[in-house]
């Protein structure tokens, strides 16, 4: 992806305390600009999707909802 200019990801996904975890770990070590989009991720516990969404990906990346990105990127 860096040989195509691309330093920023946009994530979402299931399960959000599986695959977008790991992804968004591996792509904050890479040093990419990180937005998760809270309302594009699921876990089938409710507590554990809060949890991350709240307190543990914002440490690392931007959490914003869909709509709010969509916005931000158009004007």
């Amino acid at each position: 992806m860096r040989a195509q200019g691309i330093d920023s990801l946009v994530l979402t996904g299931i399960a959000t305390s599986g695959v977008v975890l790991s992804t968004l770990r591996q792509a904050a070590d890479l040093d990419y600009a990180l937005t998760v989009l809270e309302d594009g991720c699921a876990d089938l516990d409710p507590e554990v999707h809060r949890v991350l969404i709240e307190k543990v990906y914002p440490r690392q990346a931007r959490v914003t909802t869909a709509s709010d990105w969509i916005d931000s990127i158009s004007g």
